[in-house]
């Protein structure tokens, strides 16, 4: 039986993958907290995989608070960066295949179209730094690893935009959203599967890939169709960036080009409206 281990289980995307995995006899899920396994703890993730003999290992475990970090950053590269070489080195020592999730903040939002694997990396937020960091030290202990860089995750689990949006329609009549940066949004449920069918095929084609939902929008755009969907009537102004203040900057531009995952692993990828109003059947259900 194939046992596989996924991290930061707790988090939306380790809820998504829980939520599908169907128990059959050929692969064991063990769904790991932060709680149950520290992976800032080489000892701690040592003896997890002495005990329970890893044979795939999907880390969904990371730091995430984009502007937190800014001024956290010891802590966003203890998770992002250390976390991720102490698993690197254990699934070397124990012949386990790693997949890990990255971020489309490894780039700096400077270019114009789609951003291929290969491209230039260039992180402006020390939330991308750190990830980049990880990517990094994983690809020099590892041959047998999948990154999976992926955009504006959200879901019925957890905190998201998705979440927020719904949220504050409960209370206001009237919101402002950014409305000039571009990018993906792309539902949690659809990148677990892909995750489920790259360990049930046992896949050995490895690398870095992309995966978002198929199309673009700003984030004004996003929260247009959570409403139109929900058939919430609330008034959205689109604003600048420079009207809303963050901590970290963000990429301007930052939608990835998923043709690798699509012609390596066989995949048809939905379009983000389709996965939206998927994701909030779910939610209401």
């Amino acid at each position: 039986m194939k046992t596989v281990l996924v991290t930061g289980s707790g988090g939306q995307l380790g809820k998504c993958i829980a939520d599908l995995v169907v128990k059959n006899g050929n692969i064991h899920y063990i769904f790991a907290n932060q709680a149950r396994l520290d992976i800032t703890d080489l000892d701690k993730v040592n003896d997890f995989f002495n005990k329970n003999n890893i044979n795939w290992c999907v880390n969904c475990a990371a730091y995430t608070h984009v502007d937190l970090a800014e001024s956290e950053k010891q802590k966003a590269f203890k998770i992002n960066e250390k976390g991720v070489e102490n698993l690197a080195t254990v699934c070397k020592a124990s012949n386990t295949k790693l997949i890990h999730i990255s971020t489309d903040f490894v780039f700096d939002g400077s270019k114009k179209f789609l951003y291929l694997e290969k491209d230039k990396t260039n992180p402006i937020s020390v939330y991308g730094q750190s990830k980049l960091k990880g990517e990094e030290k994983l690809q020099e202990i590892l041959d047998k690893y999948f990154i999976i860089r992926t955009s504006w995750l959200y879901s019925e689990h957890q905190n998201n935009f998705l979440k927020t949006m719904l949220r504050l329609s409960e209370t206001k009549k009237e919101i402002s959203v950014v409305d000039d940066q571009i990018g993906t949004p792309t539902y949690a449920g659809d990148l677990a599967r892909v995750i489920i069918d790259i360990i049930e095929k046992d896949s050995n084609s490895y690398g870095i890939y992309h995966y978002c939902n198929d199309g673009q929008t700003s984030w004004y755009g996003f929260a247009k169709e959570i409403f139109s969907l929900s058939s919430i009537s609330i008034k959205i102004n689109p604003i600048p960036s420079s009207d809303y203040k963050t901590a970290a900057k963000r990429p301007y531009y930052s939608v990835l080009d998923t043709n690798k995952i699509k012609k390596v692993l066989g995949l048809e990828i939905p379009n983000w409206e389709l996965s939206l109003k998927a994701a909030l059947k779910k939610l209401h259900e």
